[in-house]
């Protein structure tokens, strides 16, 4: 399989970026492509070239760090898919993949297709958190959950912090990712002590790191590979303003 790549090259996140042009053949239809990124990295180290820096390859779609645009698409022009599940078979033989990481003012990036994504960390840190006093572990049916709840908490938690409901808002806004991360803890009921002030800091948190604000057009869900929901967004809204 023969692929032109043109894949954006940036030094550190003060230099100025490019498009670099490469050409690769004889690859597998089946590799991933991180994987074809690997391969084009081990041609340019053997001429001496600085090789394409992008970030890990779990291949299993849970570390969320392997992001970037292919065509404009987010992650991958799969509907749930990251980038390390996409296959080069998801394109055609003789096609030209345009490369770029996510943009976002939150996200600088750091080298070629790497992003910073810590903002995403402090807003964790902000409250993404259940406060619990030491000693040992509460007995496992001490606190009893209905199924229901359970579900709609794990539905949440399936963010993976990727940021691509981030890169693909016009705002740049972040309201799925945080509004995910409140939603998963205030459901459940050790989470309920510190449910207002949880979503308090996490909103201040979100906002000091400039991202932009929600305007609902739902590309964020469109984009997710995890496919988190807008309700999330909405029960943070209620959960911030109902107080």
């Amino acid at each position: 399989m023969k692929l032109t790549l043109k894949i954006w090259r940036q030094e550190n996140r003060a230099a100025k970026g490019r498009f670099c042009k490469y050409e690769l053949d004889g690859l597998n239809p089946h590799m991933s492509v991180p994987e074809m990124l690997d391969t084009l990295n081990q041609q340019l180290i053997e001429n001496g070239e600085d090789p394409v820096a992008f970030e890990s390859d779990c291949r299993e779609g849970i570390c969320g760090q392997c992001g970037f645009v292919i065509n404009g698409n987010i992650h991958s022009p799969e509907k749930g898919t990251t980038t390390c599940q996409t296959h080069l078979r998801s394109f055609k033989n003789g096609e030209t993949l345009l490369l770029e990481p996510f943009r976002a003012k939150a996200f600088p990036v750091k080298k070629d297709l790497c992003i910073d994504r810590t903002a995403l960390d402090r807003i964790i840190a902000a409250g993404g958190f259940i406060g619990v006093n030491t000693g040992q572990a509460p007995e496992a049916n001490s606190i009893l959950i209905p199924h229901q709840m359970a579900e709609d908490a794990f539905d949440s938690a399936a963010c993976i912090g990727c940021g691509a409901c981030i890169a693909a808002c016009k705002n740049a806004s972040a309201a799925l990712f945080t509004g995910a991360k409140i939603s998963h803890l205030n459901r459940l009921p050790q989470g309920k002590p510190e449910a207002k002030s949880r979503v308090d800091k996490m909103v201040l948190q979100m906002d000091k790191e400039g991202f932009g604000a929600c305007s609902f057009t739902e590309a964020c869900e469109a984009v997710c590979p995890q496919s988190i929901s807008v309700s999330n967004i909405v029960k943070m809204n209620r959960d911030y303003l109902w107080k």
